[in-house]
């Protein structure tokens, strides 16, 4: 259970980064060819060029800027002719705001130092620790920009790293749920390691979700008998739940079970994770009695199975 202390001491630590970043961007500013533009002017002529806004409500928004401080920037950049302005037809209220040819040519060079600079940076690492930095910097995105986004979903098969990655996630889901703890732990990494270390391709498979670019979830399934099949790790992270990425990673392994011939298809379920199991109600499984569930893999999973001779098998669009 997280107590006050912790509370306080995840909030020190996003602000201890929020001071790291911000003095990081002043540095890598500062080492840019001299420019007459300040951080700040350099990051609205991006927002600009780029369409990321195109009024000053929302620069102003996408930004944090106090909206007088901003006036006056922009005020400065009309009288440069680095921007135009000119009556929004939704909204009398507002102006549309866009580059001129001048202030193209003016930003231009700078976005090309601001890209140099950032590539000579992430030079000194090495290639794993610029993919571990990026994928660092989507997860603060997903995590902290109330993600309910539609971002393109890529199903693949394992990587070196990705298994370790299930059990790492899954065990920090279930760390403080009652009953789960390090047994948990173990026995997770030890049904993967087993199926990592030998499994017949054309009997058993494991999935990797992406989500542009960043891991979110996967799945394996592995031979219970000779015709049944059986859907363990299945795991979504919470902030791309409900996106119907756990439909389609069911729809996947239910594919492939009916390709390898698999009569009966059941997938293991934790009690307190309603969606799932509202999930698996819609695609048609149902309980199994306890006696005939079989080995899960945690000590408070419960099995779910269904008939795959029903070629109706639904299609299901949220998890």
């Amino acid at each position: 259970m997280s107590t006050e202390s912790d509370a306080m001491r995840r909030a020190q630590a996003v602000l201890q980064f929020n001071r790291f970043y911000a003095k990081y961007l002043v540095a890598q500013h500062e080492r840019l060819p001299r420019s007459a533009f300040s951080l700040t002017e350099v990051r609205i002529l991006q927002e600009l060029a780029t369409g990321k806004a195109d009024t000053a409500a929302a620069l102003a928004r996408n930004l944090a800027l106090d909206t007088g401080y901003l006036s006056r920037i922009l005020a400065g950049f009309e009288q440069r002719k680095l921007i135009s302005r000119r009556p929004s037809a939704s909204d009398a209220r507002q102006s549309l705001l866009s580059l001129t040819d001048e202030g193209r040519a003016e930003y231009a060079p700078l976005d090309a130092a601001a890209v140099g600079s950032m590539a000579a940076a992430l030079a000194q690492l090495a290639p794993a620790e610029q993919e571990q930095l990026i994928g660092a910097l989507r997860t603060v995105q997903h995590l902290l920009g109330g993600r309910t986004s539609q971002g393109i979903v890529t199903i693949r098969g394992p990587r070196p790293g990705d298994f370790s990655w299930i059990v790492h996630r899954l065990t920090q889901s279930f760390a403080h749920e009652p009953g789960w703890g390090g047994r948990f732990e173990a026995l997770a990494a030890h049904r993967i390691g087993a199926f990592a270390l030998g499994h017949d391709p054309a009997r058993e498979a494991a999935w990797i979700v992406e989500q542009e670019g960043l891991v979110v979830g996967g799945a394996m399934l592995i031979a219970a008998g000779e015709d049944d099949a059986r859907v363990q790790m299945l795991f979504v992270e919470r902030h791309v739940r409900r996106l119907g990425i756990g439909s389609q990673l069911l729809d996947e392994c239910a594919r492939f079970a009916r390709r390898a011939g698999y009569v009966t298809l059941a997938i293991d379920l934790a009690p307190e994770l309603e969606d799932a199991r509202r999930m698996a109600r819609r695609a048609g499984f149902a309980p199994m009695p306890p006696g005939e569930s079989g080995a899960g893999v945690g000590p408070l999973t419960e099995c779910w199975s269904r008939s795959l001779q029903d070629t109706t098998w639904p299609l299901l669009k949220q998890a």
